[in-house]
């Protein structure tokens, strides 16, 4: 009798649902900020090479970073969402899609923050030899963080 008790509470404190949609939270800090990092260092590096040679174009030269920047709030955003939704009504589908919401907008912010550091790197050491190359740098961003967004507006479709 009391192995069956003992069984029985096991089984009802066994709940998948809180530890997807926990584990969803945490994937959608960690890799959006993997990637935020991964794009401010690499950046941060091509734009002290660049400094080295002409100081004046800092500045202007830190817009990759800004860029790597907001994909760590992307992973807040959905992160301070997610755990809002968390509570005692909380079915086994909610944790699953709060899971599959968490990785989307990590990797996407992953990716996004790698493409963003080479391309930034990249584009800051060119906009040190010509500065027409501004535009372009500018465009190559953008794209590289809509892949960021992309996962953000997924994330908060599967959240609701």
């Amino acid at each position: 009798m009391i192995e069956t008790l003992i069984l029985q509470t096991a089984e009802e404190n066994r709940q998948p649902e809180y530890f997807f949609g926990y584990m969803g939270i945490a994937f959608a800090l960690i890799f959006a900020n993997i990637g935020a990092a991964y794009g401010t260092a690499k950046s941060g590096v091509g734009i002290c090479s660049m400094g080295v040679l002409k100081p004046d174009l800092i500045i202007k030269s830190v817009i990759p970073v800004i860029m790597a920047g907001i994909l760590g709030i992307y992973g807040l955003i959905v992160a301070v969402i997610l755990n809002g939704k968390i509570g005692s009504t909380y079915s086994r589908k909610q944790g699953y899609n709060h899971f599959c919401s968490g990785l989307c907008c990590g990797f996407s912010s992953l990716g996004a923050g790698i493409a963003i550091g080479i391309g930034g790197d990249a584009g800051v050491r060119a906009l040190g030899q010509q500065d027409r190359i501004f535009v372009g740098m500018m465009l190559i961003l953008i794209f590289a963080e809509a892949l960021g967004l992309y996962g953000l507006i997924v994330a908060l479709i599967l959240a609701a």
